[in-house]
């Protein structure tokens, strides 16, 4: 991995995801599903969490309804499954580490923004209970004619909201359904969370294990605002709109 990807470069704009990024609630996630799958008695096949993973509440209904072998259920399976998430995540919700810190940092330098899955009942009152709600210049979740991830239209629809070219747009995301979504769309991904294996990493220009990694902190607090495009990762896609391609590892 080239570290001068991202550390050497001064993006334009910087978009968040939200859970499991900036926000701790992906255990949240894990429990609604269980407690849905409960619900109606249904198993869904082995590594079905992974699967499940950073997808839109409404995908993950239908997933659950599909793997349990009631299809039917898709519709309601999701609506349980964000009344169970709303319950457990809005009253607590806990920053992911480092999150606060480069968030602060990176406002300094840059116009950002949040481009997540969740509803925009969620996102935004999670965000400001964290106190970080008030940096970010927008918050794009899939509504109206905007799709949700892995479709790109959130991280279009973001860096188009700050003012920048995606191609001189950081993307912050810790799942393969959201780094898939930003490179789609044409912006530079910085990936965090524990290896994500090499067909993901592939696609990002920088992993990290935790936003605190001392790297990434140092960066941010060292920018000051310069519009340059990092090179692309081997093996990342060239951004195709709603046309979407599957990226490989090279």
């Amino acid at each position: 991995m080239t570290l001068h990807r991202i550390l050497s470069w001064t993006p334009a704009a910087v978009v968040f995801d939200c859970d499991g990024t900036l926000l701790d609630t992906e255990r949240h996630w894990e429990t609604a599903r269980r407690r849905v799958l409960d619900d109606v008695g249904l198993t869904p096949a082995a590594g079905f969490a992974e699967r499940a993973k950073g997808l839109h509440y409404t995908e993950c209904g239908q997933l659950m309804a599909d793997e349990g072998g009631r299809p039917e259920l898709g519709r309601d399976l999701a609506d349980r499954l964000l009344g169970h998430f709303r319950a457990l995540v809005c009253d607590h919700p806990v920053t992911m580490p480092g999150a606060r810190d480069l968030v602060r940092a990176a406002a300094a330098f840059a116009p950002l923004a949040v481009a997540s899955n969740c509803p925009r009942d969620v996102v935004e009152p999670g965000l400001e209970e964290a106190g970080l709600l008030r940096h970010f210049r927008a918050v794009v979740v899939p509504e109206g004619t905007i799709r949700p991830k892995p479709d790109p239209d959130v991280y279009l629809t973001a860096a188009q909201r700050c003012g920048a070219d995606p191609a001189d747009t950081l993307a912050v995301e810790d799942t393969h359904c959201g780094i898939l979504a930003a490179v789609r769309a044409g912006l530079t991904v910085l990936g965090a969370g524990p290896w994500p294996g090499e067909e993901t990493a592939a696609l990002t220009g920088l992993w990290v294990e935790t936003l605190a990694d001392p790297r990434i902190i140092r960066w941010a607090t060292e920018r000051t605002p310069l519009r340059t495009s990092p090179p692309k990762p081997a093996g990342a896609p060239s951004p195709t709109g709603s046309g979407l391609q599957q990226a490989t590892a090279p």
